[in-house]
């Protein structure tokens, strides 16, 4: 059985091999329920989780990612409050092939599929990146959307000032034309990606322009939101899976309970982007705007990659 230790796994995941894996994914499927999550009594108040996602292709391979979330570790200690692995093992004989650093995975995964739809949705000739967020996923998106996009400016926008200058020079030493600034202002930008934890609208929904594309990625929850319920109205909708948007995702569900739009708002989802049934992107001036909350089909192929590789 091979173990993939985090830099294994980023070099074993490429971002056009991983987008392309991404892509035949969604055209064939593969059974993955529902995240399982069962609580974990911890001996601080906080209670922590243990998640498992599972994923499989008959025949082929099964997965399954493991994830300890542990609120307590970020007091107590040192030690990140959120570890994962990733279990790969062959379909038939059920035989462990492999195990992958979870976080990473994740976090490249969660990038290759956010440029994906971008693909299909943004503008081929974008220029300007509004990243808001500093932490590993933002810092996986600027990397993501710079091999992809013909990007001349990377502008990163976090709630610490301090956290956006540090992930700005991160990039600069990789080469990327980023730069930390003061406000999270949409105007002047081709397309903004958003990668936080926030439970308030980020962006004013007003200041953003025709022929954007919005690629929100945080608000998993269904108490969390990126953006307001006026730009989601205003904008074509596109979501990864319907079910996990529909259930989780905190700027999709609040904009339904707010009566600003109806399951109906939803253009397509990654599935029927990838197939073909939906073109995607209709002119140069609407704004799209694409929810991703993760599906474990994604965590089967990028391991299924790393490990073929």
């Amino acid at each position: 059985m091979r173990l993939m230790d985090r830099d294994d796994t980023t070099a074993r995941l490429p971002w056009p091999a991983l987008r392309a894996a991404l892509q035949a994914m969604f055209r064939e499927g593969c059974a993955a329920p529902l995240r399982h999550r069962h609580p974990l009594p911890q001996k601080e108040a906080a209670e922590g989780s243990l998640l498992l996602m599972p994923a499989w292709q008959a025949h082929r391979y099964t997965g399954v990612k493991i994830v300890h979330v542990t609120p307590s570790n970020a007091k107590n200690s040192a030690i990140q409050a959120v570890h994962s692995v990733y279990l790969l093992s062959h379909g038939e004989s059920g035989q462990p092939l492999a195990i992958l650093d979870g976080g990473t995975l994740t976090d490249r995964r969660t990038a290759a599929a956010s440029v994906l739809a971008a693909t299909y949705l943004a503008r081929p000739e974008s220029r300007v990146l509004l990243l808001l967020g500093s932490g590993k996923v933002a810092h996986a998106l600027a990397e993501a959307y710079a091999e992809r996009f013909p990007l001349q400016e990377i502008r990163i926008w976090s709630r610490r000032a301090s956290s956006a200058a540090k992930l700005a020079a991160a990039l600069v030493a990789q080469g990327l034309p980023a730069r930390a600034v003061a406000e999270a202002d949409p105007r002047g930008a081709d397309i903004i990606s958003a990668a936080t934890l926030s439970t308030v609208p980020l962006l004013d929904g007003a200041l953003v322009q025709p022929g954007t594309h919005l690629d929100l990625v945080g608000a998993f929850r269904p108490d969390m939101r990126e953006s307001d319920s006026a730009l989601v109205a205003r904008s074509r909708l596109f979501v990864d899976t319907r079910p996990g948007a529909l259930a989780e995702a905190g700027d999709i569900v609040q904009a339904i309970a707010e009566g600003a739009i109806t399951e109906a708002h939803i253009q397509a989802d990654l599935f029927e982007l990838c197939r073909g049934t939906h073109p995607g992107r209709g002119s140069a001036e609407e704004i799209t705007l694409f929810k991703s909350v993760g599906w474990a089909g994604e965590d089967l192929a990028a391991a299924v990659l790393a490990y073929e590789s």
